[in-house]
């Protein structure tokens, strides 16, 4: 038996924009035929608390250094504002969905990311994802609301990359039957109902642009060749690098589709930079 998951991360400039977030909240409540999980971000509503509250926002090659007040604004808008915010829009549609971040129910741990060679301060680089939980949601019609937030286990939450996230709960639910889900099934694998279950699983990580760009076009397929060699060109540069490099850690961990796109084209199945091995 095949069960499709969708996983869709968006950053949180959808959540501020209506007609964005409606027609593909319209999307989702939609989809009869596979589970969906939503990951969301919220930068840019974060500084603009953090600038509210009198707040500095420091950020290093586009990522967020995160100390303790940093933390609690993250916390208050990813955790509170934007993650309701779909949850209630989904409630508004008829679809049952439930908010999280990576602390509820053991769902995705991390460490505090090292202070060398730049020090993030409060960030947490994923190291586990409870796919158990995950599946237990999906099982009953339960569209999770990913928060970009997680958890040391040991009571300290940590600002996590959306995109990260995302792609770690794809790559883990992949995994599930194969050799790499058998060993993590202490941190919430495979258990023996998903011995006959073949998951397929999609990811749809999304962003500003339609896609990949490179001289103004989108490039509509790209492997990890090709991949580098546009880099080493100077076409992709900065925020991408990462984003990239996630999604071709998904597709090595049994992931079937991962795109690189616009919120607008998820509905597609031809929008937006498709990644494949060779």
């Amino acid at each position: 038996m095949v069960k499709p998951i969708h996983i869709v991360k968006i950053g949180g400039k959808v959540a501020e924009h209506d007609e964005q977030l409606s027609k593909l909240l319209d999307w989702v409540a939609r989809q009869t035929t596979r589970s969906i999980i939503l990951v969301h971000g919220g930068g840019v509503k974060a500084s603009e608390m953090a600038q509210r509250l009198g707040v500095e926002t420091t950020m290093v090659e586009g990522r967020r250094v995160t100390n303790e007040a940093m933390l609690e604004i993250a916390t208050m808008v990813y955790g509170g504002l934007i993650n309701k915010k779909i949850v209630a829009h989904l409630e508004a549609r008829s679809t049952k969905a439930l908010g999280l971040t990576g602390a509820d129910l053991g769902l995705i741990r991390s460490v505090q990311r090292l202070p060398e060679p730049i020090d993030f301060g409060l960030v947490g680089d994923i190291v586990s994802v409870n796919t158990d939980e995950l599946r237990s949601l999906l099982a009953r019609n339960i569209i999770p609301v990913i928060a970009p937030l997680t958890s040391n286990g040991q009571g300290q939450l940590l600002n996590t990359n959306a995109d990260s996230i995302a792609a770690h709960v794809a790559s883990s639910l992949a995994g599930i039957g194969d050799e790499a889900g058998e060993e993590d099934a202490g941190k919430g694998g495979a258990g023996k109902e998903d011995s006959e279950v073949d998951y397929e699983i999609h990811l749809d990580l999304c962003f500003d642009l339609e896609g990949v760009m490179v001289e103004g076009e989108v490039v509509k397929q790209l492997n990890s060749t090709r991949y580098k060699t546009i880099q080493e060109q100077g076409h992709i540069t900065g925020g991408m690098i990462p984003k990239l490099d996630l999604g071709f850690m998904a597709l090595e961990a049994g992931v079937k589709h991962v795109r690189i796109l616009s919120p607008e084209g998820v509905p597609s199945h031809s929008s937006g930079t498709l990644l494949s091995k060779h």
